[in-house]
């Protein structure tokens, strides 16, 4: 399969698996977070991710944009600090982008994925080398319309590994956004937590694009 489709129902299961790997990785996020934030990343995360498994299985979306509104809207009420408005203004955009529809081709979901983004700019003001989940985002964007010819799950698998790479350079960097930025200097040396989460979104897209 060369070119492939995303369906709805692909979509719940990626939103599925997000939770499934923000509550297997919430220690982890929360230790990341400990370091340059608020210590509570994991927990917000995974609070937010499970009202939003809880919303569309009470409600099931017949289309993607009332799926993504579900998802922003519940993420912007149930997430605290800047991760809530962030990820719920990326849903809510790519809601806005993907229109009353019931599947996606790799160029729709590319769209969607890039309205996402411009959410997210628009939020935080952030850009690359920010030390943000902008820095795992944009690559992984980047990746995902560079696989040329590539089907939409390879295209995918890409994306998951550009935005390791963001998220793993984020080490080196000073952050220049959020609480993080208080530290200065001292903010070098540590992963940013929401570069990571932004990474298991990803790695969560590529687990269902492959799955057989």
């Amino acid at each position: 399969m060369i070119e492939g489709t995303v369906s709805l129902g692909q979509l719940v299961d990626w939103l599925s698996r997000f939770c499934d790997v923000v509550t297997e990785q919430r220690s982890y996020l929360t230790e990341l977070d400990s370091a340059i934030g608020d210590a509570d990343h994991g927990a917000n995360m995974t609070r937010g991710m499970t009202a939003v498994m809880k919303k569309i299985g009470a409600s099931p979306a017949g289309a993607a944009d009332e799926l993504f509104k579900t998802v922003g809207m519940t993420l912007v009420t149930s997430v605290g600090g800047a991760s809530g408005p962030l990820y719920g203004t990326f849903f809510l955009r790519m809601g806005m982008a993907a229109g009353p529809v019931t599947e996606f081709n790799r160029a729709a979901l590319s769209a969607a994925l890039h309205a996402g983004l411009d959410g997210v700019v628009a939020r935080g003001k952030a850009e690359a080398g920010d030390k943000t989940m902008f820095d795992a985002l944009s690559p992984a964007l980047d990746a995902f319309d560079a696989a040329t010819g590539d089907g939409i799950a390879a295209a995918a698998v890409a994306a998951f590994a550009a935005a390791a790479k963001g998220r793993d350079a984020t080490e080196a960097l000073v952050a220049r956004k959020g609480r993080a930025s208080y530290l200065g200097e001292r903010s070098i040396g540590h992963i940013d937590p929401g570069a990571t989460s932004t990474t298991l979104l990803f790695q969560a897209l590529s687990d269902v694009l492959t799955k057989e």
